[in-house]
């Protein structure tokens, strides 16, 4: 039988950040459940953010192969290498904060590359793996987004051989995604994004998204079958916390302006208000990019001498910061439609062994996961004196902390490539 699948990502070593994680451990695993994973890459891409450190993780099981990117970054960092690099890395300032030069940007980034800035690479991809199918004797394909322009590929691939196997892989939802709305779209790009957002649903023969949320959406839209895989952890050597005089909350990765949570920041003065204590002690430890919005909020609720900007680290230094955390924060944005968004550090948090304090919009699949396992608590942005209670309860001691390890197990990236190596059998 053959056991080869081809997998179009974009995200790869050295690219850092959440994005390369998924793939680059199923690609570990896969080879344990007979398949042979060829992934397919950029050779030249635009990373936001890079992690060299990551290039050792690549199994060397895993046959990559690239081809040249065109990407329009680098012609516009000569208007701004700043305003392009945190444009890309998805940081947008709130709209009434924005120069003319981010409003063009944007206009320009949302209206002229649609569905995302990497769809230059769409046709040349096309032509080179049409060959390369043919001559490598491949019958499934993955494609995996955002960007969503790789899901193009996969959708021209699978016209031009109709028995080709193909299985789209949804890490973030396509026009629900946070960001879309402030990439100020006409309506007509509106309109094609829906367009092809549904010729992908309706064409791939199965899909797999990373929260129920993501699949009740996209049911709305297709018949085709599709399967929740979410995101994982991999084996990792835990660090046993080291109590300090500090009372460090952590936040580990992008904090973008509409995830704001200014009930958290009120929560945090209040209880520094009271509790002299707890002021000496707090340490709100941002680990990755932060917006300016969020920085000018803490100092707004009088918390800049508690604020610690650590700034992008490695993955392997972001995980020992979790560890040694007293509590882990994952915050959502309060909307209808990131109920179902399952950020990637959530599991990293699952392993690390630290109580998690999530907050969100009410009924959030990161809540039912928290509970679940056991890993810290959650609250939706009605419930401040829930979230006063929790902190301080962490902050005196009072706070009882137990995972399910049988649950938390569940999201070994392992086991999760057996779901995912099920689904290519079956394809």
């Amino acid at each position: 039988m053959n056991n080869k699948v081809l997998i179009i990502a974009y995200y790869w070593p050295p690219a850092g950040g959440p994005g390369v994680q998924r793939w680059l451990k199923f690609t570990k695993y896969l080879p344990e459940f007979s398949i042979e994973p060829i992934v397919y890459v950029p050779e030249n891409p635009s990373y936001p953010i890079v992690d060299d450190s990551l290039v050792a993780e690549v199994s060397s099981k895993v046959t990559v192969i690239k081809q040249p990117i065109k990407e329009p970054y680098g012609l516009a960092s000569t208007l701004s290498r700043k305003q392009t690099k945190t444009i890309s890395s998805g940081i947008l300032p709130n709209e009434g904060k924005q120069s003319l030069l981010q409003k063009a940007m944007l206009y320009v980034r949302g209206n002229f590359f649609v569905p995302d800035a990497r769809v230059g690479w769409v046709a040349p991809s096309v032509e080179y793996l049409k060959k390369y199918v043919e001559e490598n004797d491949i019958e499934k394909i993955i494609t995996t987004g955002p960007p969503h322009s790789l899901h193009l590929i996969g959708n021209q691939l699978k016209n031009w051989k109709p028995n080709l196997n193909w299985l789209a892989d949804f890490r973030d939802p396509w026009t629900t995604i946070g960001y879309h709305d402030k990439l100020l779209m006409t309506a007509k790009t509106k309109a094609r994004h829906k367009q092809l957002e549904k010729q992908v649903l309706t064409t791939a023969d199965h899909i797999i998204v990373t929260s129920p949320g993501t699949k009740r959406e996209f049911q709305a839209i297709t018949k085709r079958p599709i399967t929740v895989i979410t995101n994982g952890f991999d084996d990792r050597v835990i660090t046993p916390h080291q109590p300090t005089e500090r009372f460090v909350l952590s936040h580990i990765g992008s904090l973008l302006s509409d995830r704001n949570p200014q009930l958290l920041w009120k929560v945090l003065r209040a209880l520094c208000d009271e509790l002299p204590a707890f002021s000496k002690a707090l340490e709100i430890q941002l680990v990755g990019k932060v917006s300016q919005e969020i920085i000018d909020a803490i100092t707004a609720a009088g918390l800049e001498s508690q604020l610690n900007l650590v700034g992008y680290v490695s993955h392997q230094e972001a995980q020992r910061l979790q560890e040694q955390a007293n509590a882990l924060l994952l915050i959502e944005i309060n909307a209808e439609k990131t109920k179902g968004i399952i950020a990637g550090k959530i599991f990293e948090y699952l392993s690390a062994q630290r109580p998690i304090v999530a907050i969100g919009p009410k009924g959030a699949d990161i809540g039912a996961i928290i509970e679940k396992t056991a890993t810290g608590s959650f609250v939706d942005y009605s419930q401040e004196k829930n979230l006063k209670s929790v902190i301080e309860a962490l902050f005196t001691g009072d706070y009882k902390y137990e995972s399910n390890t049988t649950e938390v197990a569940k999201y070994h990236r392992r086991e999760l490539t057996a779901q995912l190596s099920n689904l290519i059998a079956q394809l």
